[in-house]
């Protein structure tokens, strides 16, 4: 055997034998314990690629490490849908055929359904799509809190409310996470508006933080289980989030015992010597060169030089190795499924039990096609297709069922539909006095008014700048209810409207949000009776924008580049009850085409974790199957600090058939009654009196009742 043959031998040999060892790594075997192969993987990585993995390689992918069998880990973005793919380096589109998705409703729809085992099912969708497209990790849900009515994002949150943020967001993230898929629960922290995002710096107070702002990111690490959290681009307190050891080490890693791994928002880290110290797992989207990373060349020298500590580095790996196992990326890898019969039904069914049924006077609707011949649909957003719309969110649907395609589909056998555009951007006045001339016409006429996601309305990236319908909506809609009575307005956005002075004038509004790819086909349904409308506003509707609390003190958009919450924890409803502000659609409502009766309520201590325990009765007074959504909300009698006037605490969304009844109880645990305390550092339960306010919205309380804490409760939130 010649030298070279010689050397192929002892090489192949080599190579073997190292493949042999590696086949045989604990870390490769998944029915070991998830720390036994995190802790063998981390004792046979070098140092370079300890650090590999604490970066990316393109705008969405960490680098592959092929020794030792680490593929490449994708991520995208898409709280209510799989992202289209974008070039490794730029944010345009890759171009490929291949990067469909379902395209579900907009995060406030769903926050609307009051529904957490539908959030889900919709997670479960989003989760399989994942992993047909090769994703590991999941950039959602975002659970900031709506705090201006303003805010460019509020269309993929999920409300005002923390109750409800939480409750929402665990149920989505256990259906995503279900699937071997790791959510990734965004923007941490107080990331409420996108006026100045990247740069803003935020002062509030600490009760505002813990009663308002944190508790859904809790639920999601300490009930859901979340892998991952994103920092947010704003400064806390002088310190950007994704380096901010008060929020990152302090409490989440510290107080709340997170595990799991911290990213960056893409952009979202300024300086190596902080991201190593502060918290930062994982960095993403900087605007440099890869190797160029704060947590790349840079971190790599410190560590050489002794300037960071190799245990920091090794508690960073170890939580991008936690959240790499649990999405088995050393095991067979799930198949997945993209936009099954199965997948369309859970989007159409979110998009149905969304959409909140503002008003509906004199039965306006459900509208009967056995006694309609003409309908007239105007607007421009009854034909836009939404779905690839709002930056980050945006969506390359497989189909998306326009409003007017969903109506013709539904009523064209009944009646004769005619379109008319109405109003746009580029309308002038004959667009509008076509969609009278066809208002005038016609039995019914449905005007669809909107947002829209381009810059300054719903989108990621700018704030709004008022609550008007833009482009001269308002005016339109006046004029199409004066050629015809029988005007029906439906409203396509993802956040609060102004509907001065219209309101007054047309009997029925329905707010459809982003609808998603099957709302077309919903709002149908809907608008006809096929499904009776359920949803409940997760958010007020002001009458003004003054009357909102970051507005009402001048709070909003910050001054020299701080932005201090001067309205504490009476955030949304909280303000507008606490202050006596008559809102123009209250938090939590929402009409039907049946009516509920609540009766019979009892208190009583609870069992478990629960320390009281709300009983009630809830009846199905009309002619057709509804679902309601009874809302449980506490006000305390005399606390020691301020509290709000009420506060949500507990509800259950509950489907009836016309004359049926059930007998709903909520538990209230402990927490439910705490506040937070700064001078006890924790949260606190005091004896004393509480009101038991039940009701159909913050506005529509139906039964009232007492209850006195007698004796010493744990203070735990």
């Amino acid at each position: 055997m010649n030298h070279t043959l010689l050397l192929i031998f002892f090489l192949s040999a080599s190579l073997a034998g190292t493949l042999a060892a590696e086949d045989r790594a604990l870390y490769l075997d998944p029915a070991q314990p998830r720390e036994a192969r995190v802790e063998d993987l981390l004792r046979r990585m070098t140092l370079e690629e300890k650090v590999t993995l604490l970066h990316g390689d393109s705008k969405f992918t960490t680098a592959a490490i092929p020794r030792l069998r680490i593929p490449r880990r994708w991520m995208s973005d898409g709280p209510h849908g799989v992202r289209e793919d974008i070039g490794p380096d730029t944010w345009q589109p890759a171009g490929h055929t291949d990067d469909f998705s379902t395209c579900m409703p907009a995060q406030i729809a769903l926050a609307s359904t009051w529904d957490p085992a539908l959030a889900q099912k919709e997670g479960e969708v989003i989760g399989q799509e994942a992993l047909a497209r090769g994703k590991q990790i999941m950039l959602g849900p975002g659970v900031n809190i709506l705090r201006t009515p303003l805010g460019g994002r509020t269309f993929e949150y999920l409300g005002e409310d923390p109750w409800l943020t939480g409750r929402m967001a665990v149920g989505y993230i256990r259906g995503v996470q279900s699937q071997g898929v790791a959510s990734c629960v965004k923007h941490f922290a107080a990331n409420n508006q996108e006026w100045d995002r990247m740069s803003i710096n935020v002062e509030m107070d600490e009760r505002a933080l813990r009663e308002i702002y944190l508790p859904a990111f809790k639920a999601a690490v300490q009930e859901a289980g979340v892998l991952a959290v994103m920092g947010a681009y704003n400064e806390f307190r002088g310190q950007h989030c994704c380096e901010n050891a008060y929020l990152l080490k302090d409490i989440l890693k510290g107080e709340w015992g997170f595990e799991n791994m911290v990213i960056s928002d893409w952009g979202g880290t300024h300086d190596t010597r902080e991201a190593a110290l502060n918290g930062l797992d994982l960095e993403m989207g900087t605007e440099k060169p890869y190797a160029e990373y704060y947590l790349a060349g840079a971190y790599l020298a410190g560590l050489r030089s002794g300037q960071y500590p190799m245990a920091g580095l090794d508690d960073k790996v170890r939580r991008n190795l936690r959240v790499m196992i649990a999405t088995h990326m050393f095991d067979q890898y799930p198949k997945g499924s993209l936009n099954t019969a199965a997948h369309q039904a859970v989007a159409r069914r979110v998009a149905e039990r969304g959409m909140v049924l503002l008003k509906n006077e004199k039965a306006a609707l459900p509208l009967n096609l056995s006694q309609i011949h003409s309908l007239a649909i105007i607007g421009e957003n009854a034909v836009i297709k939404q779905a690839h719309g709002g930056e980050s969110s945006g969506i390359k649907a497989f189909y998306e069922v326009t409003p007017l395609e969903g109506i013709i589909h539904r009523a064209g056998k009944h009646a004769t539909v005619t379109y008319a555009r109405g109003y746009g951007a580029d309308a002038g006045p004959e667009v509008t006095e076509q969609a009278v001339r066809a208002a005038q016409q016609a039995d019914v006429a449905i005007v669809f008014a909107g947002l829209g996601h381009d810059e300054f309305r719903d989108t990621e990236g700018s704030d709004r700048k008022d609550l008007k319908l833009p482009n001269g909506q308002g005016e339109l809609i006046s004029k199409v209810r004066q050629a015809n009575p029988r005007t029906i307005v439906v409203l396509v956005t993802g956040s609060p409207v102004q509907m001065d002075p219209w309101l007054a004038a047309v009997p029925a509004v329905l707010e459809a949000w982003y609808s998603g790819m099957e709302g077309g086909s919903a709002v149908a349904r809907v608008l006809f009776g096929d499904v009776n409308p359920s949803g409940k506003l997760p958010c007020t509707f002001p009458k003004r924008l003054e009357d909102s609390p970051a507005h009402a003190l001048g709070a909003y958009p910050g001054t020299n580049g701080t932005e201090r919450y001067a309205e504490g924890l009476l955030v949304g409803y909280r303000y507008f009850d606490t202050k006596e502000i008559e809102p123009l659609f209250a938090f939590g409502h929402g009409l039907s085409y049946t009516q509920f009766e609540y009766s019979n309520l009892k208190l009583a201590k609870g069992q478990g974790k629960a320390l009281e325990t709300v009983t009630f009765d809830l009846a199905n007074t009309g002619k057709r199957t509804g679902a309601e959504v009874a809302q449980v909300y506490i006000h305390q009698s005399n606390p020691r600090l301020p509290r709000p006037f009420k506060e949500l605490k507990g509800f259950k969304k509950v489907t009836l058939e016309a004359g049926e009844h059930q007998t709903i109880s909520i538990p209230l645990e402990t927490g439910a009654f705490a506040f937070y305390d700064p001078a006890q550092k924790g949260w606190v339960t005091e004896n004393g009196g509480f009101e038991i306010l039940v009701g159909s919205s913050s506005r529509d309380i139906r039964l009232q009742g007492k209850l006195t804490l007698d004796q010493s409760v744990p203070a735990a939130h």
